[in-house]
């Protein structure tokens, strides 16, 4: 008996302590905006940057968290609003990132914006380097693929969707396997909206955006009057693919794919890695109500031309050294930021509302 009840009394007070420590756990920081970089080298604050350099220092993500799950530590402002996170680069890394994040419970993310900004090659039949496009489809390169000196002649690359036999061609819906997305739709009426508060944004005849030897490489670029104009913001799709490709032959594959992937609706503009794992990250997180994939946002600016100058060959053109990083850096923060300060200062109606519904 004296056994059993001294059994109780332990019981008793580990439940006690059990509730003082659940009593105890501070609630979740509720997060408005999160933006996501896919890299930073060196130190966040100081040097050279990367993506989330300009954000930590001019937002004043003061605080530095640890982060387990991911592939560099969380920084917050003082209250917590904005949550900047470093992905990592490619899509699998940059899917884990930010499942990690959507799980981890010291943060309540259900009612936060997601802004993923970062730097990206561009198509030159449609802007320049500096210029910044909203995108409304994020594609995803899932594909086959033969090496193009054992394609068919008339075949244009070597390249073709699952589902389908022959490159450049629509997939048959009875031949197609695999239940993977092909593409994400965002929400086109928040992108709008982002579109239309940050269209006039100065980027041409900024010093530090459109500088003397980025509009000479643009110059480069004859019969490309896209990608002779002074930077600018647009919306544009993304091709997101785990291959660094360059040339004017896969930037021909980049803008079928895209078509084909969108029905018709979207149009290449960006290429990058990271997009269609956080975007499909996210959908997963929106499943379990941990985010809300309808506040997804995706900017991308342009570093370089993701084909080479008329006039040069591709392989020259990939190794070349990039003068447009920078730039994009730069054009990346001036365009995003206003649309986070003002979902912040009109928090109010932006928490249940999203913008353009």
């Amino acid at each position: 008996m004296r056994k059993f009840a001294a059994l109780l009394v332990s019981f008793s007070c580990l439940s006690l302590a059990g509730a003082a420590q659940t009593a105890a756990a501070p609630a979740p920081i509720p997060v408005k905006v999160v933006i996501v970089a896919t890299f930073e080298q060196g130190a966040d604050t100081g040097d050279k940057p990367g993506e989330f350099q300009f954000w930590v220092e001019r937002e004043h993500l003061d605080r530095v968290l640890p982060f387990p799950g991911g592939v560099h530590p969380l920084r917050t402002n003082a209250d917590g609003s904005i949550l900047g996170m470093v992905s990592g680069m490619t899509i699998g890394p940059a899917a884990a990132s930010i499942m990690a994040l959507g799980l981890d419970p010291r943060f309540d993310l259900t009612h936060a914006y997601w802004l993923l900004a970062g730097i990206a090659g561009v198509d030159p039949d449609v802007a320049s380097v500096g210029s910044a496009a909203w995108a409304k489809w994020v594609v995803t390169d899932i594909r086959q693929e033969i090496d193009p000196r054992e394609a068919p002649k008339d075949w244009p690359y070597g390249i073709f969707a699952i589902g389908s036999t022959r490159a450049g061609a629509v997939p048959e819906p009875n031949r197609v396997w695999g239940s993977e997305p092909r593409s994400y739709p965002l929400n086109a009426r928040l992108v709008d909206w982002a579109f239309n508060l940050t269209r006039d944004t100065p980027l041409a005849k900024v010093p530090v955006i459109d500088t003397p030897e980025v509009a000479a490489f643009r110059a480069t670029y004859t019969g490309l009057p896209n990608a002779q104009k002074p930077p600018f913001v647009l919306i544009g799709d993304v091709l997101a693919s785990d291959s660094y490709w360059h040339g004017t032959i896969l930037r021909h594959w980049a803008e079928d794919w895209v078509r084909i992937h969108t029905h018709g609706q979207g149009r290449f503009t960006m290429t990058a890695m990271e997009d269609s794992g956080v975007a499909e990250a996210l959908t997963r997180l929106d499943r379990m109500h941990r985010a809300d994939f309808r506040r997804f946002l995706v900017l991308r600016t342009a570093s370089n031309y993701c084909e080479q100058a008329p006039g040069h060959d591709a392989a020259e053109s990939l190794t070349a050294p990039y003068i447009g990083g920078i730039p994009a850096l730069e054009a990346a923060y001036r365009v995003g930021s206003p649309v986070v300060h003002t979902l912040i200062a009109h928090w109010d109606q932006y928490r249940d509302h999203i913008p353009g519904d």
